[in-house]
């Protein structure tokens, strides 16, 4: 993986301005929430009722102070204490009841979102990977959902606890005394314009937060994989000023977030309180004028206090909201991405022929390309007949990695076909052709796992004496001296190796399924003289077996093959063996020799 010194950007749409429904967003996760609606309803239930049991205390006040208060009996005030106290704690075993109740359906929910979301990416071209900083694709896999999750089983069930608590307590504050009612109705347009202004600055500070979380990981994760660059070149205080620059941004918008929410919560917790000052005063004067009892009073003022917590909690509520919004977009952003296309019918059974492997008119631009450009590739034309072995030489830049890309269908051509023993391969299924197709990477990739489970990524099925006859061809007689044999583990990205012997495995990964078709770019670069002699000797004996195309700089890699095609600016120029293009071919013989002769120079000398 490469390793950048800068922060990455997230190529998401842009959601600097957005202004879509938190609502509308949130109910696309209603096909994930399904399968646990039971407990999830039962569980708002039991919390609805938890809530509502809070607003009988003051009933049960009201009569304490009306009755035995009132009437001086003891039994009396005993008795409402002891209804008090169930009343407490069937609120308390009531709310222990709704976590239980969410805790572990809620977790299924987030394990399945993830699952989904990992299965989705592998299942994404490879030109979606090209455009995405992995660090958005981790922050989307993680940390947004856990938001969602803590969303669906707080913030979510609290928005109807709340509602209906609120509504039925002023319900009963307005049957106790309409009057003092309407006083604490006062602030509630107040507060719907705040909260309505609020909703949409805080999911645009949230947006920009999560987005910039994906930045900061894409830093961190490429800093502990290119550790080798940043310590070898003393890049570390660039590397961390890049880092802390993107702290500091991140701290920004975090603070941005600080004052909406402390701005909401002033006034969610000004207004109200004014208004309970008020009512106070006005059922003080009214006991006091007799209008009004002692009870009453005391029931309204306990009913309005038991509002407070359901109200001001509106603020928190409404942000979690809206940074569960903002995480569910940016997954369904990832999951709205289409997957790889798949032929509506596909023929079964292996490819059976021997035309071998044909590019006819082949033409292909990068889909982030600008329309109109020149494409990559233009009018390829190449047949590889079947057993035989074709080198593809070319300048950097020529195209010759782009097209042995297409074989496999890392990407899809543009124009023109490619067919296997003339069957076009856009007709097949990717995991058909894929087990038809073997490919060694210019870039030897590893996974943290053993070099066993490393080779026979190429071949799940291969047994003992199909591995040991890779590691043989690849000449990675290495693998025995380590501590475990092939059970060592390489450890992330096999760094734990040297680049040498990270390419003999990826190269054994290639050749230990024995493939029909076998696709090799530039797989020797990274080997030493001797090893290289010895790899490209046992690699004959493979090549025999196959239908190869090898990507070559090195005349000794060319002299595998039994004929060497040129590409030149996105085109095959020429074709031949490597004797016949040497004669005839300037610009074949300038690759070859590594002069620095412009190549029309020397034709014309």
């Amino acid at each position: 993986m490469a390793t950048s010194l800068a922060p990455t950007t997230d190529p998401g749409p842009a959601t600097g301005g957005e202004r879509r429904s938190a609502v509308r967003a949130l109910l696309r996760l209603w096909p994930y929430v399904r399968p646990v609606r039971a407990r999830w309803t039962g569980a708002a239930v039991v919390a609805v009722v938890a809530s509502c049991l809070g607003l009988v205390f003051p009933l049960v006040l009201k009569w304490i102070v009306d009755g035995p208060v009132a009437d001086r009996d003891p039994g009396g005030v005993w008795l409402g204490a002891g209804v008090l106290l169930a009343l407490g704690l069937a609120e308390a075993l009531l709310f222990g009841l709704r976590r239980w109740l969410v805790a572990r359906p809620l977790a299924g929910v987030e394990a399945a979102m993830r699952a989904d979301l990992y299965r989705h990416l592998q299942r994404l071209p490879v030109a979606f990977h090209d455009r995405w900083a992995s660090g958005q694709l981790l922050s989307r896999a993680t940390t947004d959902l856990m938001v969602v999750r803590m969303f669906l089983a707080f913030p979510l069930t609290f928005l109807i606890v709340n509602g209906v608590t609120i509504v039925a307590g002023l319900a009963l504050l307005v049957v106790q005394d309409w009057g003092l009612g309407l006083v604490l109705l006062a602030p509630a347009v107040p507060l719907i314009a705040v909260c309505y202004r609020f909703e949409h600055g805080y999911a645009d500070a949230s947006r920009r937060a999560q987005d910039q979380v994906g930045d900061l990981t894409t830093v961190v994760e490429e800093s502990v994989l290119g550790i080798r660059i940043i310590k070898g070149f003393g890049r570390h205080r660039s590397q961390a000023r890049a880092f802390r620059d993107l702290s500091r941004t991140l701290r920004g918008t975090e603070l941005v977030k600080a004052r909406l929410l402390a701005g909401i919560l002033a006034v969610i917790t000004l207004l109200p309180e004014a208004a309970l000052g008020a009512a106070l005063v006005l059922g003080t004067v009214q006991v006091a004028d007799g209008g009004l009892s002692a009870g009453t009073l005391v029931a309204f003022l306990s009913t309005a206090l038991a509002l407070r917590w359901p109200i001001e909690s509106i603020g928190f509520l409404l942000a979690m909201s809206q940074e569960a919004a903002t995480a569910t977009r940016r997954f369904f952003e990832v999951m709205d991405e289409p997957e790889e296309t798949e032929p509506d019918a596909v023929a079964p059974g292996a490819v059976a022929g021997g035309d071998g492997l044909r590019f006819d008119g082949v033409e292909f631009r990068y889909p982030d390309a600008e329309a109109g450009s020149v494409p990559t590739l233009r009018r390829v034309d190449l047949h590889i007949r079947s057993g035989e072995t074709m080198a593809l030489v070319g300048a950097t830049g020529s195209g010759k990695t782009t097209l042995t890309a297409l074989v496999p269908r890392l990407y899809d051509v543009t124009g023109g076909r490619i067919t296997l023993d003339g069957r076009d391969i856009a007709a097949m299924s990717r995991a058909e052709l894929r087990t038809l197709v073997s490919m060694a990477f210019e870039e030897p990739t590893l996974f943290s796992a053993s070099v066993a489970e490393n080779v026979r990524m190429g071949a799940p099925g291969a047994g003992d004496a199909e591995l040991e006859r890779a590691l043989g061809v690849a000449q990675a007689d290495f693998v025995a001296r380590l501590p475990q044999g092939a059970a060592t583990e390489v450890g992330e990205q096999g760094l734990s190796l040297s680049g040498g012997q990270r390419q003999r495995l990826a190269l054994a990964r290639s050749v230990v399924g024995a493939p029909r078709f076998l696709i090799l770019d530039d797989p020797l670069s990274a080997l030493d003289v001797h090893t290289e002699a010895a790899v490209e000797a046992a690699l004959r004996r493979v090549l025999a077996d196959s239908t190869a195309l090898v990507v070559a700089h090195r005349p000794s890699t060319v002299l595998l093959a039994d004929r060497v095609a040129l590409l030149s600016e996105g085109r095959v120029t020429a074709v031949g063996t490597h004797h016949e293009l040497l004669r005839t071919n300037a610009e074949y013989r300038h690759l070859m020799s590594g002069d620095d002769t412009d190549p029309e120079r020397a034709a014309q000398a």
